[in-house]
């Protein structure tokens, strides 16, 4: 990787850092690569739990090295165009959207949406790369390619990100 894709947009509610990719699948399929835990599994982690909205899953993330399983809650899902959820305090409080849209007959388009507070914009220059990272997982899980290497995103991505602060 060898640019940052993902980026900063202000809004009425602070900053938004949004990543694009394409997905060679069509959208219901593209829909349970997002929100099934055996697809979740390949690429962000296994999750287990209440996956309706008002409910909470409990996810391991798993490339993250003895890291504990995390407790998201589940805003809004829409199937097959957006879910909306928000993780544990512990970890940030990450508020996240992912909007599918059809992208032609075969593909879908994802847009990943990460509505930042003050520490996650002092954070972009880890939360960008991981993102990066993590969206990458999921194009090489539906696409069944290698994985990339953390490495290839940060520190490497880093700059990048923090130069778009406002």
């Amino acid at each position: 990787m060898s640019e940052a894709t993902g980026r900063l947009q202000r809004t009425e509610r602070g900053v938004d850092l949004v990543l694009v990719r394409s997905l060679a699948l069509p959208l219901d399929e593209a829909w349970a690569a997002i929100t099934e835990s055996e697809w979740t599994e390949r690429w962000f982690g296994p999750w287990e739990g209440d996956a309706r909205p008002g409910g909470s899953v409990r996810v391991r993330m798993r490339f993250e090295d003895h890291e504990p399983a995390i407790r998201i809650r589940i805003v809004a899902c829409e199937a097959p165009y957006r879910l909306a959820v928000e993780a544990e305090e512990e970890v940030g409080g990450w508020k996240l959207e992912l909007h599918l849209d059809e992208d032609g007959e075969e593909d879908s388009l994802l847009r990943f949406v990460h509505h930042l507070d003050a520490e996650g914009l002092a954070g972009i220059g880890e939360i960008g790369p991981g993102w990066e990272y993590y969206l990458d997982l999921l194009v090489a899980a539906t696409e069944d390619t290698e994985r990339p290497g953390f490495d290839q995103y940060y520190p490497a991505l880093r700059e990048a990100y923090l130069s778009q602060q406002p």
